[in-house]
């Protein structure tokens, strides 16, 4: 495996910090040709990048499974609310410009978030297409465009069920009257144009409420926009892969909850790419 760091803006911000993806290529094998891209977006609300319990395990899961994968580390707080959107889109636009050398399918770019990293995935798949935030050229080009996304217990909503924090971090205010507070609520932005969506959550979930997801997946079916949601009974907010400690085979409960088998096959369903 080829590991390394990838700038994703010219120069470092004002506080000195440059957002990057650690990116992990699998190794050239001409006869399989190009895999899908998963793009992880760790948690942290907003306020950090979690990328030791998000990051990491999450890419190498999916590199089993024969992707390559990529994790970001964003800005956050107190950051312009623009900022975080503008990284994972340029994360998505840097693994689409550099396909061909990293033999990357750039129509099976999947970006894969949890939390508010969960919220920021699915901005990038609502707003790719909003000229507050992108290009006539970026958006025409559609570069910015995730091909699909996956969502863990996501940050959706900014209504009654929201995790307000992730919000005010974003945002840079509690004045909830503010208009980026609807704009940001991303179950108002999904249209036919989001690509399809696997989500995952709990009904537990004390932290980010369930709805969250249930939200956004009524908006993708009012749009006819496939997707595919699992809600499990068990377990508060932030399991990752759902395994216990240091063992990442045995699961947290009294069974396997398999969120990422199951993701593992729906991007093989819906790409394609299982065998007859």
């Amino acid at each position: 495996m080829d590991t390394f760091m990838r700038n994703l803006a010219n120069e470092p911000d004002e506080e000195g910090f440059m957002p990057a993806m650690k990116v992990y290529l699998l190794e050239k094998n001409e006869e399989e040709g190009v895999r899908p891209m998963v793009i992880i977006c760790p948690g942290g609300g907003y306020s950090c990048v979690v990328e030791n319990w998000e990051g990491e395990r999450i890419a190498m899961a999916y590199a089993a499974a024969g992707f390559h994968t990529a994790v970001v580390d964003y800005k956050v707080a107190p950051r312009d609310y623009r900022q975080p959107l503008r990284d994972a889109a340029a994360a998505v636009r840097t693994c689409r410009e550099n396909a061909g050398i990293w033999q990357v399918d750039p129509a099976k770019i999947i970006i894969c978030g949890f939390s508010a990293g969960g919220h920021l995935a699915a901005s990038v798949s609502t707003l790719w297409d909003s000229a507050e935030f992108f290009t006539p050229e970026e958006i025409g080009s559609r570069i910015c465009r995730p091909d699909a996304s996956i969502l863990c217990y996501p940050v959706i909503t900014s209504g009654d069920k929201a995790h307000k924090d992730s919000f005010v971090k974003l945002i840079g205010s509690d004045d909830e009257g503010l208009p980026e507070w609807r704009e940001m609520s991303l179950e108002y932005q999904v249209d036919d144009q989001t690509p399809p969506a696997f989500l995952w959550h709990t009904v537990e979930d004390s932290v980010v409420p369930v709805e969250n997801s249930m939200y956004y997946a009524t908006a993708l079916r009012e749009h006819h926009v496939p997707f595919e949601l699992h809600i499990y009974p068990r377990g508060d907010h932030g399991l990752s892969l759902v395994t216990q400690g240091l063992s990442r085979t045995k699961p947290m409960f009294g069974r396997d909850y398999g969120w990422m088998k199951l993701s593992i096959d729906w991007i093989n369903e819906l790409f394609g790419l299982c065998q007859a």
